[in-house]
């Protein structure tokens, strides 16, 4: 290869090629991977977070967050099918310190106050901008190697997590930050 040239070898294929065979496909699948195991391990930690959070509101917003969850880790299941790939997942070391910091918070707050409450929305809060960061570059990532059906199901899954952390910022909004503050 002369001085300068380039390499096309696993060079993108622009929005109409697939680039199944790229070091770029490998590292997208290797990362759906990662959030997969980051939304089985969440479906897990969600319920404790659930029966720990004092009020009602709360409670009721991290039961639905469980149900949504469940419903983007088959979506990723669907995703890997049409991209030919058994659905796998890859331990995720974030989603795995999030939970371990949520779990902290509940045990290093006292049970039935807002403050406990509080610190759930904080964590869970976490997630979710984890979550938005993940899913917004793996969306882009799958348009530009032309995965189309890929994109529609990723963009599904990234507005859902903005509209759950809008609805965590309304439930500690409403009530929970300002009765915190005066226990």
């Amino acid at each position: 290869m002369a001085t300068g040239a380039k390499s096309t070898k696993n060079k993108p294929q622009g929005k109409s090629g697939k680039m199944e065979n790229s070091a770029f496909h490998e590292f997208f699948v290797d990362e759906l991977k990662d959030i997969y195991w980051a939304e089985q391990h969440l479906i897990k930690a969600l319920p404790k977070m659930q029966e720990a959070a004092t009020s009602p509101e709360l409670a009721a917003a991290f039961e639905k967050h469980t149900e949504e969850t469940e419903g983007h880790a088959t979506t990723l299941e669907q995703i890997f099918e049409l991209l030919g790939e058994k659905a796998a997942a890859k331990k995720c070391d974030a989603m795995e310190g999030l939970v371990k910091e949520a779990e902290s918070i509940i045990s290093d707050t006292e049970a039935g106050t807002m403050i406990r409450d509080a610190g759930l929305i904080l964590a869970a809060q976490k997630v979710e901008h984890y979550e938005i960061a993940t899913y917004g570059t793996l969306r882009t990532f799958a348009e530009n190697m032309g995965h189309t059906e890929v994109v529609d199901l990723l963009e599904g899954i990234l507005e859902n997590e903005k509209e759950t952390d809008v609805a965590l910022t309304e439930v500690a909004v409403s009530s929970i930050n300002e009765d915190a503050s005066e226990e």
